[in-house]
């Protein structure tokens, strides 16, 4: 049974930073990708970050500079690393995986006061 838990989420300041987790489990977390999502009420779940089981990186291009995904496949956890975080950032955030379907974690709020 796969599983994603993402925490890490919480509330912080304009400018501050946060680093949110994703567990995996029941995957060959070392060969899969996995992605970050993220979706405010009222607007589509949006891509934000996605990594390679070679390490390879793509990201939204307003986090460019700003976010950065890693992963730790002795862990079997990929990370989001947050900095100069914007309210316009402030979401559920979502950890992603597309095996023969697709999986999601129960997601996780993060929110950025002005």
């Amino acid at each position: 049974q796969v599983q994603l838990v993402e925490s890490g989420g919480g509330l912080v300041q304009a400018g501050g930073s946060l680093r949110l987790s994703c567990a995996a489990s029941g995957i060959f977390f070392s060969i899969s990708s996995m992605n970050w999502y993220r979706q405010t009420p009222g607007k589509q779940r949006e891509f934000v970050a996605a990594i390679t089981s070679s390490g390879s990186t793509n990201y939204l291009d307003s986090v460019k500079g700003r976010f950065t995904i890693s992963r730790d496949n002795a862990k079997k956890t990929v990370y989001l690393q947050m900095n100069s975080l914007k309210p316009e950032d402030t979401a559920v955030y979502y950890c992603n995986t597309k095996l023969a379907r697709e999986y999601w974690g129960k997601g996780t709020l993060v929110t950025v006061s002005s």
